[in-house]
């Protein structure tokens, strides 16, 4: 019974990313009826602290956009991409690491995909290299993040076993930050500089794409 349980959790996850938005809730509600009226599985009632803590993390992060402090942070963000080109691909998944484990959230980073794409054509440079480790180095900031959501809900789940945030950081700072340079590595050399890509020199020369 639990195997079966467990590949109904399962199945509900993968169609639920599969379809993506708000197709994703709509499909763990289906999951919980099957579990509460099939498997005769008891409700849990509402994390109320968890709650009570992420709506507090939520309302200081609009606060510090309301007074402008993630602009500023994005903007030291840009400053510092722009000084180091020649290394984009290291230089950018780490901005964005800080960056996210500063303000807690990945919203942030829309406003850096466009420098990041920018600064790595400028530079001769592939720009999926530095976007895609990138994109990954803001959800790694978020699970470092003291102040992000899902640091906050960890903090609930694990209260019951007296781990407190500090400790938990000193885990999950060191862990994600390597992550990011692992990463960085992986795909510092992946495909051809855009020098060397005849692709690419092709849309340049026919105007499909613009000199950066």
């Amino acid at each position: 019974m639990v195997w079966v349980e467990l590949c109904i959790l399962l199945a509900c996850i993968l169609i639920g990313a599969r379809l993506g938005g708000i197709a994703l809730g709509t499909v763990a509600g289906i999951g919980l009826v099957v579990y509460v009226f099939l498997f005769r599985m008891p409700p849990g009632g509402p994390p109320q602290v968890v709650i009570g803590m992420i709506i507090a993390v939520i309302t200081a992060l609009a606060a510090m956009q309301a007074a402008g402090g993630l602009d500023y942070l994005v903007g030291i963000a840009d400053t510092i991409m722009r000084k180091q080109p020649r290394y984009i691909t290291f230089v950018a998944p780490v901005v964005t690491y800080l960056l996210v484990l500063a303000s807690g959230t990945t919203h942030v980073i829309y406003a850096l995909l466009p420098v990041i794409a920018e600064v790595s054509r400028k530079a001769g440079i592939r720009p999926e290299r530095p976007i895609s480790i990138s994109v990954i180095a803001g959800f790694q900031g978020v699970i470092a993040s003291p102040i992000s959501a899902a640091t906050v809900a960890m903090i609930g789940v694990l209260a019951a076993k007296e781990v407190s945030l500090p400790r938990l950081l000193a885990i999950t700072i060191p862990a994600t930050f390597l992550a990011v340079l692992v990463g960085a590595l992986s795909v510092a050399w992946r495909g051809k500089n855009l020098d060397e890509d005849p692709e690419y020199q092709h849309r340049l020369a026919t105007g499909e794409l613009k000199p950066p």
